[in-house]
């Protein structure tokens, strides 16, 4: 059984096939410690170079203001269980080797964004910093010494003057073919011969993700309130740009999952109230899975950090089947959530911060996980990237004994 088969057993609650090995992924600076630390280094991960499209693309230009080949402290490296290609982040192979975990889940790279993409140029640089327009049209910033994710500093979705303009020229269906990038008949190929789990989706496709990534977040919760119509017209459009899309990808390739991405939730709840999910996200959900699930799409996973368990009945109701990383010190008890919801696939769930704090912790952190292992549709790991805080012996510890019980839940 390959790794594709298997993905579709677990979720689909085959208890006789044992999960998967993924790790959602590292910091770059937890990566660059683990190899001064013992981490054989044969396949150093490669920083992407090549801008192809905003599923795969954004960022590059911070992530290699310094250095073209030097991980910065601050990216993420792909451990399997959040999908790649993605945000210019590389994807590791040395501690899957060194582990005998599992390779990665593929994203289908198209352009779900704006189309013609907008031109990458500097705006700014010094020796600290570098303030840069992205291909998404968001202007950002790169503090070169924290090294993470670069902060918004301007969104093209100022009003509703604007998002006209964006929609007119940037948002019509006359050029679907442009949303494809230049290679796209080799990636048809090569998705079509897989062993791999293949999704549609992911950064930053999503009823909340979307339009919070393209206005800001200030902007989109003012909007709510003063221009609802609005916010309608951009989940409507982008919507129908989307299905589009998916008709286009799904008359060529078979894929087997999809990811929304929404981040809606901190540390105490979500950032907006039910009542607003329920009015400007679910019906566009609803569309989009209805879609997916009338063409074979039957897994719809959904990505959000923080406190996210009074949304999970909505999501639910909207089509989802599953979510991740489900942050344990949010208050996401995964043993809980799978006695409320027996059918929602589960991944991720593990306490990363107990990791650091040597076997005992390890052990019991693990312990919610081999539960839930007995009962299908689960793959564990930790519920984000694994921090420097962890270091190489902890980390081998903890990833040998989780190996170990993925391996007695199945065949």
């Amino acid at each position: 059984m390959n790794l594709r088969e298997r993905f579709l057993e677990v979720m689909s609650f085959n208890t006789n096939v044992h999960s998967i090995k993924w790790e959602f992924g590292y910091w770059g600076e937890t990566i660059k410690n683990w190899y001064a630390s013992g981490l054989p280094r044969r396949a150093y991960p490669r920083l992407p170079l090549e801008v192809t499209t905003p599923t795969s693309s954004l960022y590059i230009p911070a992530w290699t203001c310094q250095s073209k080949e030097i991980l910065p402290n601050g990216i993420g490296v792909m451990g399997g269980g959040l999908y790649w290609p993605t945000q210019g982040f590389p994807l590791d192979e040395d501690v899957r080797a060194h582990l005998g975990m599992d390779h990665t889940q593929r994203m289908v790279d198209v352009n779900l964004a704006f189309c013609p993409m907008f031109e990458s140029r500097k705006v700014d640089e010094d020796e600290n910093s570098l303030t840069y327009a992205d291909i998404d049209g968001v202007t950002r910033k790169f503090l070169k010494e924290q090294a993470t994710i670069p902060a918004g500093m301007d969104w093209p979705i100022k009003d509703r003057a604007s998002w006209e303009k964006l929609k007119a020229e940037r948002l019509n269906l006359s050029n679907l073919k442009d949303r494809f990038p230049a290679n796209w008949g080799e990636l048809v190929a090569e998705y079509n011969t897989r062993d791999y789990p293949l999704a549609l989706g992911g950064y930053p496709f999503g009823m909340f993700g979307t339009p919070s990534h393209l206005m800001g977040y200030e902007k989109l919760f003012e909007m709510y309130f003063d221009d609802p119509a609005l916010v309608h017209d951009i989940q409507n459009t982008f919507t129908e740009v989307w299905l589009a899309v998916f008709e286009e990808v799904l008359s060529r390739v078979e894929v087997d999952h999809i990811h929304f991405w929404e981040d809606i939730s901190f540390g105490k709840g979500p950032m907006v109230s039910l009542a607003m999910v329920r009015e400007f996200m679910l019906p566009y959900y609803k569309r989009i899975i209805e879609f997916l699930k009338g063409r074979g799409v039957k897994i719809i996973l959904l990505d959000t950090d923080g406190d996210c368990n009074s949304l999970i009945p909505l999501y639910i109701e909207a089509g989802v089947t599953g979510m991740y990383p489900f942050e344990a010190h949010c208050g996401m008890d995964i043993v809980k959530v799978r006695q409320q919801y027996p059918n929602l696939q589960i991944m991720g769930g593990i306490p990363k911060s107990e990791i650091a704090k040597g076997k005992a912790a390890i052990d019991a952190a693990l312990a919610p996980a081999a539960e839930v292992l007995k009962t299908g549709g689960y793959i564990p790991f930790g519920d984000h990237f694994i921090p420097p805080d962890v270091n190489w012996a902890d980390f081998l510890y903890y990833r040998q004994r989780l190996n170990e019980l993925i391996d007695k839940s199945g065949k």
